[in-house]
This record gives structure tokens, C-alpha cells and sequence, in this order.
């Protein structure tokens, strides 16, 4: 887990063959025209959840941020990790959060981590490696989650010891996250 997190990154929660893990998604403006560059060793269904938050945020941005001037802002979203590559439908929320956190300029706590996909409309939807994930942010320090709603029933895989040193929230739309 960082100490201190600048808004514009968020923890988020993967899953691996070797079990759970965080990752931190991070982002970054620069003068430009509305563009978005994604980076770090990232699978068609990771790129295509970055272009939907992107979407999603820009929508949104009237409510999120009144007056932001998004068309005269590139947006660089990167997934740091070295050359592992990372791929699976479920960093959807934590893209969201990180640009949201960043046309905002309100950092996320690095305490909170998060894992769901998102659609185009922001609902939040379910994904696997639930209990990997939560045991991953445990060992991390993490003390609080996020979670889609239809994954509450994963917890039962999760041991006692683990769940009860963290705080859990349920979302259905990524208004909730937000």
C-alpha cells in the first residue's frame, strides 16, 4: 500500500495465478486536445475498460467538475508493473476512480481498494478472484473495499480473520463509487 496517494491514483485489486494482488492505476493531464494514452503492458479488455472510464468521467464531467475543459487536455492512464502484462474485466471502477480523482484534483485514500467493470452506462458489474483479491488487500494494509453488489456473496470464501479487519462497501453503479 503507498502512504500517500495524489489524486490521480487509486489502488486497485487483480487477480493472478499465483493468487490476489494491488496494482495501482495512475493518471496524468497535460496540455493537448482531448486524447488518451494508455500504457503498461495492458490486455485488449483492460484498454477497452480505460476508454470506457474515460467515457464515462467525460459524461459525467459537468456534474463531476463544472467547468473542466476536457478538449484542450490530453489524459495519459498508466498501469505500472514493470513487463508483467495485465488483462481481465475488472479494473473498470478502479480506471473510473482514477480519472475522476484527477479532473477533480480530490485524491483516494490508499487505505480504500477497489475491483469491479464497469458498462458504458456505469453499472458495476461482478468479477472473479474475489477471495484472492481481498486476502491480497489484507496482507497490503488495505482497510477498506469496494466491491460490485452481485460479488457480496464471494465473501463467504474469505476467512473470518481477514473480513473482520476490513470494511466492505457494495455498488451497483459507479455513481455509488464516486
Amino acid at each position: 500500500m503507498e502512504r500517500i496517494a495524489p489524486a490521480g491514483v487509486v489502488t486497485g485489486l487483480a487477480w493472478t495465478p499465483q493468487g490476489g494482488d494491488i496494482l495501482f492505476i495512475e493518471a496524468g493531464l497535460m496540455p493537448g486536445q482531448g486524447k488518451l494514452t494508455i500504457t503498461g503492458q495492458l490486455g485488449d479488455v483492460m484498454k477497452e475498460s480505460a476508454q470506457i472510464a474515460h467515457s464515462l468521467v467525460r459524461s459525467r464531467l459537468p456534474t463531476l467538475v463544472p467547468g473542466f475543459e476536457h478538449d484542450k487536455r490530453d489524459l495519459h492512464v498508466h498501469v505500472p508493473a514493470g513487463a508483467i502484462p495485465k488483462d481481465g474485466p475488472s479494473a473498470g471502477i478502479t480506471m473510473t476512480t482514477t480519472i475522476a480523482s484527477l479532473f477533480s484534483g480530490r485524491p483516494v485514500s490508499p487505505k480504500l481498494a477497489m475491483t469491479g467493470e464497469i458498462t458504458l452506462r456505469g453499472a458495476v458489474m461482478p468479477v472473479g478472484g474475489i477471495k484472492e483479491k481481498v486476502i491480497a488487500a489484507h496482507r497490503a494494509g488495505i482497510e477498506r473495499i469496494i466491491l460490485p453488489k452481485r460479488n457480496q456473496k464471494d465473501l463467504r470464501d474469505v476467512p473470518e480473520e481477514v473480513k473482520s479487519q476490513l470494511k466492505f462497501d457494495f455498488v451497483d453503479t459507479i455513481e455509488e463509487v464516486l
